[in-house]
């Protein structure tokens, strides 16, 4: 018996987002600049494939939407990190300078 593509994904989905959470929670406090650095850097190439979805044809008008949703969801998370990140760089600068 074979899985309907849709309940497929929908166990991809479970179980990546179980596998995520654990591996998030093992990693030290140290570690999360570096994980938010690669965070950001999976946004900005998923801003690129949702711009590709966007322009490729053919695509019924419900796929533009998602494609649409997904590069502000993913513009505003690469914004984001970026404020953070320079929040957190000036909290290194020295007051002298």
């Amino acid at each position: 018996m074979l899985l309907d593509p849709m309940m497929l994904g929908f166990y991809l989905l479970v179980l990546g987002s179980f596998i995520g959470f654990e591996l998030i929670t093992k990693v030290p406090p140290t570690l999360h600049t570096p994980l938010m650095s690669g965070s950001n850097a999976i946004s900005g190439i998923s801003i690129v494939g949702a711009l590709l979805a966007m322009v490729l044809p053919p695509g019924s008008d419900i796929a533009k939407w998602l494609a649409l949703s997904a590069v502000l969801l993913a513009t505003i998370n690469v914004v984001g990190g970026f404020m953070v990140t320079d929040r957190m760089l000036q909290m290194f600068n020295r007051k002298g300078k």
